[in-house]
């Protein structure tokens, strides 16, 4: 029997695959990307030539919000500034110098074309009047003295409630200074109080502080006076002169003539000297 022949395969390579070409896009400028970039050319020109341009310069100022500060200060401290082209101008630090201004708590700037520079401030606000030796000074509410009281001062602010501090120690009280905390706590609380509280006829109330006798109230005009004394942070606070504002006007009731002056110990503890009895005077003699 013989083999079946084997068929011999052939050897011949196969064809290569074929593959479709890409076609790339052409590195040419679109219209859409020559419009834009024509836009942004226009663009940069412009900016350019607004910064460059003078009348784009700060040359006016416009303030509002100032009731305390007078708008020339406010002028004089942006006076660098003066002329400068309003778009390259960096505000932080002209509203750092309005800042450092006593009377002046925030401020805010903002550019207001085509020339001019608009600021906004926010002031301190005053509680009381500080009377030292010759000088009357505001004080925030933080205890902070800001101002002193002048001709130019509204009349509602230099109609606040004044304390005369007499001590010796605040004779170096100056703008810039800040009040004890304890003095400021007991000076509002004492400021707030108005005759009738005290079931007085006075016409009002002036408050001192004293290096013999601390805080002091006076009926005006030429009336009694109380003595409330010293306060700290722990052993006298002033939690005490609610108390003491209610014994006042127990020892006044019905005798507020006759007192000359009360001491107020504490809130449950407290007396009054009469005011003295003038003296009769002699009967004139007759001329013979």
């Amino acid at each position: 029997m013989t083999g079946r022949p084997v068929a011999r395969r052939t050897r011949a390579p196969l064809p290569g695959r074929r593959t479709k070409r890409v076609r790339r896009a052409s590195a040419g400028l679109s219209a859409a990307r020559a419009g834009a970039a024509l836009a942004m050319l226009v663009s940069a020109a412009t900016i350019y030539g607004v910064g460059s341009s003078s009348a784009f310069d700060y040359a006016e100022l416009k303030v509002e919000g100032n009731k305390l500060t007078d708008a020339t200060t406010i002028e004089s401290t942006l006076v660098a500034a003066r002329g400068q082209n309003l778009f390259g101008l960096s505000t932080a630090p002209l509203v750092a110098a309005l800042e450092a201004i006593p009377t002046i708590r925030h401020a805010h700037i903002e550019v207001r074309l085509p020339a001019t520079l608009g600021v906004t401030v926010e002031e301190r606000q005053p509680v009381l009047i500080w009377h030292v030796g010759d000088r009357r000074l505001l004080a925030a509410g933080d205890g902070s003295l800001f101002e002193l009281v002048g001709d130019a001062t509204p009349p509602d602010v230099a109609a606040l409630p004044v304390v005369d501090d007499r001590r010796s120690t605040s004779a170096g009280l100056v703008i810039g200074a800040r009040l004890d905390a304890v003095d400021l706590d007991a000076a509002t609380r004492l400021a707030s109080l108005r005759p009738a509280d005290l079931g007085s006829a006075a016409t009002g109330l002036a408050i001192s502080l004293t290096d013999e006798n601390g805080f002091v109230v006076s009926a005006t005009p030429n009336a009694w006076s109380a003595v409330f004394g010293f306060y700290t942070p722990s052993l006298r606070t002033t939690e005490l002169i609610p108390g003491q504002v209610r014994l006042l006007r127990s020892l006044l009731e019905g005798r507020e003539a006759a007192v000359d002056r009360v001491i107020l110990a504490s809130a449950t503890d407290g007396a009054y000297t009469p005011r003295a009895t003038p003296a009769s005077s002699a009967k004139p003699s007759r001329a013979p």
